[in-house]
């Protein structure tokens, strides 16, 4: 009896051995594979384990992945360099919008230049038309003072003075005249200049105008090559002899006033009287404008 429980209890631990042997057989050989073909997964376990209280003091360390060091490094240069593609695009950009910036800059300050340029010019053109107001009331102002003038000397003596100059430059003056001293003036003109005289007076023109039509007369007078003595003007001998007749100290002054509208005349009527006459009429002129009188010498010695 004592053999059949004996036969039994081998026949257990053999079942046993038999079911346990090929388990710890395939174990071991997956044990030998893995760490054979995959320490990567060794070392896994080995980190597990590390991570367990009791198996961390029996386990060794896990060697660390030689790779992950290679692939941080990478992934940092990676990294690296697209900060530095991006930084450097980003650098471009700040580039372009600073050139932009310089450019309209300097588009502003090429606005702001013409508009200072024009405001200039619209100062200077503001100062002109003021200078050109005062150069027109100025020469108003010395038509009349002539007008004046001639109204102080007899008739006799303002006509033949006024019909040697030109239609235009006569009108110019005997506008400006009161109508009594112009009609007085006219009775001792020639009938022919006298007429023309008044068909220019009875038309009504801004006085601007009749000052450019005795300038234009003036200029066309001066480009003539050939010059005709009409009876509408005094020869040298009638402006030598109505300049003589007179006192030195009016002539000079009748003088002074028709040098403002035409210099040229001034100089022909000094050349048609005498020596002693012209003396005595340049020195009342030296008394009232000396500068002026210093000029007409000097014309008169240079035969200008």
């Amino acid at each position: 009896m004592a053999d059949t429980e004996k036969e039994k209890g081998y026949s257990g631990m053999e079942r046993f051995m038999f079911f346990l042997t090929p388990i710890l057989f395939t174990l071991v050989l997956l044990g030998v594979l893995m760490t054979l073909f995959n320490i990567d997964l060794r070392n896994k376990f080995l980190e597990i384990g590390n991570k367990v209280p009791v198996l961390e003091k029996v386990l060794p360390e896990a060697p660390k992945d030689p790779n992950a060091p290679v692939e941080e490094a990478d992934t940092e240069a990676q990294a690296a360099a697209a900060d530095s593609s991006r930084v450097k695009e980003l650098e471009k950009k700040l580039a372009e919008k600073e050139a932009e910036v310089t450019k309209l800059s300097a588009d502003l300050e090429g606005q702001e230049q013409t508009i200072a340029e024009l405001q200039a010019k619209l100062e200077e053109l503001g100062k002109a038309g003021t200078a050109q107001q005062q150069t027109d009331e100025e020469y108003q102002a010395r038509i009349s003072g002539l007008a004046n003038m001639f109204g102080q000397i007899s008739a006799s003596k303002a006509a033949p003075i006024l019909q040697s100059m030109t239609l235009e430059e006569m009108v110019l003056i005997m506008d400006a005249m009161r109508p009594d001293v112009r009609a007085t003036i006219m009775e001792k003109m020639n009938p022919k200049v006298a007429a023309e005289a008044t068909v220019m007076l009875k038309d009504t023109m801004p006085a601007k105008d009749k000052q450019i039509a005795a300038l234009q007369a003036r200029l066309k007078e001066k480009q003539t090559t050939s010059t005709t003595v009409s009876d509408s003007f005094l020869d040298q001998t009638q402006v030598s002899s109505t300049f003589s007749n007179m006192a030195p100290a009016s002539a000079a002054k009748l003088l002074l006033q028709m040098a403002e509208v035409s210099p040229s005349k001034v100089l022909q009527a000094l050349n048609a009287v005498n020596d002693q006459a012209r003396s005595n009429i340049l020195d009342e002129m030296s008394k009232l404008n000396e500068k002026y009188t210093a000029q007409l010498m000097t014309k008169l010695m240079s035969g200008k």
